[in-house]
């Protein structure tokens, strides 16, 4: 029982640090990265499509990402999600290759990165307290209900602590490393 509670805390922190990384993907740095157009979606003959799915993307250099399309009749499509994507790119195409030219990033965009940085971090860690609240209130019941003693819902209590620690330990760690990310001119 106990250790049912403690592995399933464990899996859900566990996808709550993976939920904060993807999010930090999206959040754009001065290099350029084929994760920052995960986000993308495109008209492929009326269906919304991730843009991985209808082009290869790969970075060209630290300061442009290339594309290729796979259908060349989508060419102007992928530009215009390209466009109307809330990232603030500027895709120009060239024959069959569609460039994206990453924008060197201002100090006011990069505070305002780290900005947001920071509240994705904060709700990771908030996620990871309401797992630790769930199982502990699982616990709880356990012992109210008998199937374990006060002591073997003390100690894995305890445990789901150290598991709550572990894990925004995780999140700062994340964080140290995205905020040094933005920040290098």
């Amino acid at each position: 029982m106990i250790n049912e509670v403690l592995k399933e805390a464990q899996t859900r922190m566990q996808k709550s640090v993976e939920s904060l990384e993807h999010a930090f993907a999206k959040i754009r740095t001065g290099r350029a990265h084929p994760s920052i157009l995960d986000s993308v979606m495109v008209s492929y003959y009326g269906a919304d499509t991730p843009l991985r799915q209808v082009a290869n993307v790969v970075a060209e250099d630290a300061r442009t990402l290339a594309l290729t399309v796979f259908d060349k009749s989508m060419i102007q499509a992928v530009e215009k999600a390209i466009l109307t994507s809330d990232l603030g790119l500027n895709p120009s195409s060239a024959g069959t290759t569609i460039r994206v030219p990453m924008p060197m990033l201002t100090e006011e965009t990069r505070k305002g990165y780290t900005r947001q940085a920071r509240q994705e971090a904060e709700q990771g860690r908030v996620a990871v307290r309401n797992i630790r609240r769930d199982a502990l209130a699982q616990l709880k019941d356990l012992q109210k209900e008998k199937e374990i003693s006060e002591d073997d819902e003390r100690r894995a209590a305890d445990e789901v602590q150290k598991l709550t620690d572990k894990f925004i330990a995780e999140i700062e760690k994340a964080l140290e490393g995205k905020e040094a990310d933005l920040m290098a001119v």
